[in-house]
């Protein structure tokens, strides 16, 4: 508010200050031309009449007077200094004439000087065979008090102005903060146990609403990221218990009478499972963990082909009944557009766990894997003949530790989908899911050629 009032107050200043400028200016001009005028007046009459009209000029200027002025003089002067007629109203100082005065008239023809605080017109004039020169000189009193006049009159409309923008400056800044006040105060009042409040944003299309739904949008998100978060806090925990819990009961169980060798035996294989199902199970919440944050990620040029070829070896070397086909299409003539921008170990685990997930819910342990490239883009196609997802779980395979009906009785965790998104998601690109009885599940993974970033 201070800096726009200071900012209208300079503006009025410097308009209040031009006007009064050029006041100054033409009332200089105007009163020039009017002393001029009464110059020429005089040499006119003084051409016609000659020394006979001196006495004429004198009862004329004895009546009249030049514009508003009354503080005038009048002198005529030869080339060489000689006075050849002078008039002075009464009080006024009296004429001085220097001979350069009078050599700079006679050079220029006129010229414009300032006389004891009275504005001045010097003028060279030849009557026949004789040159002289006319000296009128006066006080512009009306001009200079019209002048005084509008001078105060601006400067008491410049401090009304400043004082009227001050206050209507006030006044719409207190109505414009109004609503970031109340959305202030609202969002202090939201904390991350109770995300649920919105702001009033209203209903408008001004700027105050769009900040209110922003607020909002970002709410909404941080909401359902909150939500996420302790679904996964809590499913984590849960499959981080089981396995801990049996292993506990399997060692009191074990403890409380003497075994023989082979029952110890059988406790510490089933142990041995329990701690290597929770080893992979950690393994793959620091994978997932190590997706959400970009900063982190090394990234590289990355062969999409070579890292479908060493996820199929890797895919067949753990299990000898999995089965991988890999189809090439046809590459493409520049080298860039099969070539993506990424950090191919996470690409790796991203393929692999679509790929194994594939092979594992299959009836006949089989994924077919085709790589395709289009304007740019490269397409990996996943297919498998497991069975069909239903229509309402399509959206909820990418979510963690969620396991679909027909795959509970599988041993996982329902971390892999969900971590192949993420990191797809942190290369640009996408994985789609459809799934039916005529062509079975196929996932479809797209992600931008590096051509598209040069």
């Amino acid at each position: 508010m201070l800096l726009f009032t200071l900012l209208v107050t300079a503006i009025i200043s410097l308009l209040t200050a031009s006007v009064y400028y050029f006041i100054r200016f033409e009332r200089k001009e105007v009163f020039e031309k009017r002393l001029k005028a009464r110059a020429t007046y005089n040499t006119n009459l003084y051409s016609i009449a000659g020394d006979s009209g001196l006495s004429l000029l004198r009862r004329i200027d004895s009546v009249s007077l030049i514009g508003a002025s009354v503080s005038r003089s009048i002198g005529m002067y030869t080339d060489q200094g000689k006075v050849l007629y002078k008039f002075e109203m009464p009080g006024t100082a009296p004429l001085r004439i220097t001979p350069q005065l009078l050599e700079e008239a006679r050079v220029n023809g006129e010229t414009y000087f300032t006389m004891d605080n009275r504005e001045a017109v010097a003028i060279h004039r030849n009557a026949g065979k004789r040159d002289f020169i006319v000296v009128v000189a006066g006080h512009d009193d009306d001009g200079i008090e019209r002048v005084e006049t509008l001078n105060k009159i601006l400067l008491i409309s410049l401090i009304l102005a400043v004082c009227l923008t001050a206050i209507v400056s006030f006044l719409f800044a207190r109505q414009l903060l109004r609503p970031i006040t109340q959305i202030i105060r609202e969002v202090k009042e939201i904390s991350s146990f109770d995300l649920s409040q919105r702001v009033r944003a209203g209903t408008g299309q001004d700027e105050m609403s769009q900040l209110g739904n922003t607020f909002n949008d970002l709410l909404s998100r941080l909401q359902e990221a909150f939500a996420i978060q302790r679904r996964f806090i809590s499913n984590a925990s849960h499959e981080l218990s089981t396995p801990l819990t049996s292993v506990s009961s399997q060692v009191e169980v074990i403890l409380q009478k003497d075994r023989s060798a082979d029952e110890y035996k059988q406790v510490l294989s089933s142990v041995r499972e329990d701690v290597q199902q929770m080893r992979l199970l950690t393994k793959s919440l620091l994978e997932i963990a190590k997706t959400g944050s970009q900063g982190g990620i090394e990234l590289n040029e990355v062969r999409v082909d070579e890292v479908l070829m060493k996820v199929v070896g890797e895919v067949k070397k753990g299990s000898a009944d999995y089965s991988v086909e890999l189809d090439f299409g046809e590459f493409p003539e520049d080298e860039k557009d099969f070539v993506v921008f990424g950090n191919s170990e996470l690409l790796y685990i991203a393929v692999k766990n679509v790929v194994e997930n594939g092979c594992k819910y299959s009836p006949d342990k089989r994924s077919e894997v085709d790589l395709s490239f289009a304007h740019h883009k490269i397409f990996v196609r996943v297919l498998n003949q497991g069975a069909v997802i239903p229509a309402e779980e399509l959206t909820q395979i990418f979510q963690p530790f969620y396991r679909g009906a027909a795959t509970a009785a599988t041993r996982g965790f329902g971390l892999g989908l969900a971590m192949a998104e993420r990191i797809i998601a942190l290369h640009k690109g996408t994985i789609h899911v459809t799934s039916d009885e005529a062509s079975g599940t196929n996932f479809t993974i797209e992600l931008p050629a590096i051509k598209i970033f040069n």
